[in-house]
Formats: C-alpha cells, structure tokens, sequence
C-alpha cells in the first residue's frame, strides 16, 4: 500500500514538474518574441525619429505645413482607425476589462502619426508611440495561441514593458512602469519577473541594431539643508505642475472635441494655432523632441519662462489630436522647471534639473516608483535617495490628476478624497 501511493506521488511530482518546465517554455518563447519584435521596430521608430527632426531642422520651414499634417494624420485616424485612436487609455482599458484584441493597425498608425507630428514640429514626445506599438504588437500573440483573460492582460504589459525599454533605455524604469501605471497606488508584483526579461531583451534588440539613446550627466550627491530644502519645494511644485498639464491638456481636448465635431479639423486648426505662435517669434527650440534644450538645461540657465512655454505647446499639440508622447515634453518641463532653481544654487543646477527631469514626470503618470528607477539609470546611483523622496513628493502633490484618463485609483493619495478610490481619472469631478 505504502509503496503503492509513493508511486502516485512520484507520478503527480513528474507530472507537476512537466507542466512547469512547459508553462517556463511557453511564456520564454512568448517574451523572446515580444523583444525581438518590439525592440526592432523600436530601433526602426528611433532612427526614422531622428532623421525627420534633422529634417525639420534643417528645413525650417516644415513648421508652417502643421495644419495640413495635423488634418492628414486625423483624416486617417478617422476614416480608418477606429479605437486605435484613443492611444494608451485604450491599452489600460483592456488591462482593466479586457473586451477584445488590440487592433494591429495601432502599431503603424501611431508610428506614422508620429513622425508625422515631428517632421512638422509638433511638440510631442515618444513614450506613447512605443508603449502603444509594444502593447499592440504583443496582444497580437492571442490570435496564434489561445489564452485565458489573465494571460491577455500579462501580454500587453509585457510589450509595454519592451516599448518602454528600447525607446529610453531604461529596461529597470519600464519593468516598474509597466506595472504600476496600470493602477494608482498598486501593484502587479508578480510580473516583476517577466516585465523586467521583455524589457532588457528588448533594450537589447534595439542596441544591436545600433541604436543609441540620450546621455545625461552623472549626478553627484552633496547635502545641506539649503539644498534639501529647494528639493522639497522643487518636488512639490513638479507635482503641482504636472498637475497643471494633465488639467490643461484635457481641457484642450474637451473643448476642441466640443467645438469642432468632424474629428480630423481639430489637429487642423490645433496646427494653425502652433504656426501662428511660430509666426509671432516662438522660438524653435519648443517644437519637437526639445532633447537639445534638454541637456542644455543641466549646464546653462534658460529662460525663466521655458517650462511653461513647453507645457502650453504640448497641451495644444496633443490635445488638438496630433499623435506622439507626453513623457519626453514632461522631461522638457520638468528639466526647465529644476533650472530655475540653479539661479538661487548654481553649484547644484544638476542636481536641480535632474530632479525636476523625474518629478514633473512621476506627477504626471503616477509613477513615483518608475520614475525614481529611471533617475538612476540616467543619472547614477549617488542621489538615489534624493530622487526616491522627490517623485513620491510630486505624486502626491500632483492629487488624482493624470495625463491617462482611463488611470484607475488602487489607492487614494495623502490629502486627496477617499471617495475617488476605483475610479477611473476621467470619472473624476474637476
């Protein structure tokens, strides 16, 4: 009997042990494909990024063609893209309530509208084109392999993870991302695992193709109490400007969704307003990327008015309906932003810009987290503590406000209303 029933374990320990190794087997495959693809495509988006800004830099002129652009990219978008057209809230929405696969059409969609967007010098980032292409690009997988609903939302953020990864480099920074953009305050730890593979073997694709990312300076740690100080006012204003942006970026998209009713107009008339604003002496540094004034900031003082010019042309460009990201103007803004301080401390204008480069970010997405791992991967490990106590400063100053309007609330902030807990940011009474 004994000997009997020692058979069935061994039997249920082999059997256990075989399903294991094909579950490992199944989900490598599946993240070594994701990278694979994302990271390519990745590089491919990189490299057509930068030679439409050389371009347009080189080419000034391209600015004035932002209506005709702008109506071109929501003339398709219309005609042709269907749900695709509501970007990252649309990869939350299935996380949150999975209803059907995200179209194919999203991954090229958004990386032509984006290009488009930059080569006439609308001022939009990248973060969302990637995040969307390595979100729609990995859902794709449930169309060969069947998967349970679980198993869908672990895909998206998988090829969100790798998107991240291989357009910033910081494969750390979008492990976190991925899983804490998804839910205030919470997070799906036990993805940690396969969050991080897809995006450091997508960092990787990207790298071998010869791609190279942004290089920041390395960020030397120093204490006082004058400094932390201007840390903790600097922390507390990114939030509350992060705040400023979210408000104003869908107050924008409410009234020209509220004016102008034929969807591909709105860009249209948004690029009229952006060429006027040119027109009238706007300097080119805003429009684009904005990366060269970005790395300007941690040497020389900018004007004092910078952060808030890029936040107003930022607000317009994607709240008019131009496609691209809002994460690398938030950079922009926030690296402004922490250079006003280098005039009360110039010897720590680094520091300051650097901090306000991931808090005026953390604000804005609600990523505390993300953000503080992503200061570290740009600017070293020296000021970690300082960037960690920043972005949760930023976050909670920033109140439930988001740039991703289909953001739920996990769990409410310090000082925010209890009652908003499980909704979504557009749910929200502003």
């Amino acid at each position: 009997m004994k000997l009997g029933i020692s058979k069935i374990q061994n039997r249920v320990s082999q059997l256990l042990y075989s399903l294991n190794l094909r579950f490992l087997a199944k989900w490598l495959f599946y993240i070594l494909l994701i990278a694979l693809v994302v990271g390519s495509v990745s590089a491919f988006f990189l490299v057509a990024l930068d030679t439409v800004t050389s371009i347009r830099e080189s080419h000034i002129w391209l600015v004035y063609l932002l209506p005709l652009a702008g109506f071109t990219i929501g003339w398709f978008y219309f005609h042709y893209g269907k749900n695709a057209n509501k970007g990252n809230n649309l990869l939350l929405e299935e996380i949150h309530s999975p209803s059907s696969i995200l179209p194919i059409r999203m991954a090229p969609f958004v990386l032509l509208g984006t290009l488009g967007t930059h080569l006439v010098g609308g001022s939009a980032g990248r973060e969302g084109t990637a995040v969307q292409m390595g979100g729609s690009i990995a859902h794709q997988l449930v169309r060969f392999f069947p998967m349970k609903i679980h198993e869908q939302q672990t895909l998206i953020i998988l090829g969100m993870s790798a998107g991240f990864a291989s357009v910033f480099g910081t494969p750390l920074a979008a492990t976190i991302f991925s899983i804490e953009v998804i839910r205030i305050g919470s997070y799906r730890n036990k993805l940690i695992v396969p969050a991080f593979l897809s995006a450091y073997l997508s960092h990787l694709v990207c790298m071998f193709w010869g791609v190279s990312h942004s290089q920041y300076p390395k960020i030397p740690f120093d204490f006082n109490g004058t400094i932390f100080l201007c840390l903790v006012v600097l922390a507390a204003v990114s939030g509350w400007v992060a705040k400023l942006f979210s408000l104003i970026l869908h107050y924008i998209s409410h009234l020209f969704s509220q004016w102008i009713h034929y969807t591909p107009l709105r860009p249209l008339f948004g690029g009229v307003l952006l060429v006027i604003l040119f027109i009238l002496g706007l300097n080119s540094e805003y429009f684009g990327l904005g990366i060269p004034t970005i790395q300007k900031a941690f040497h020389v003082s900018l004007p004092k008015e910078s952060f808030l010019i890029k936040l107003l042309l930022t607000a317009l460009t994607i709240g008019s309906g131009f496609k691209g990201g809002e994460v690398t103007p938030l950079f922009f803004i926030g690296a402004s932003l922490g250079n006003l301080f280098g005039y009360f401390d110039p010897s720590h204008l680094i520091l300051f810009v650097g901090v306000g480069f991931i808090s005026v970010f953390a604000g804005a997405t609600n990523t505390p987290l993300a953000c503080a791992v992503m200061g570290i991967e740009l600017f070293g490990w020296s000021c970690g503590i300082y960037f960690f106590l920043c972005t949760g400063i930023a976050y909670i100053f920033s109140g439930h406000t988001s740039i991703y309007q289909s953001q739920m609330i996990g769990k409410t902030k310090p000082f925010s209303p209890s009652s908003d807990l499980g909704k979504k940011i557009s749910e929200l009474k502003k």
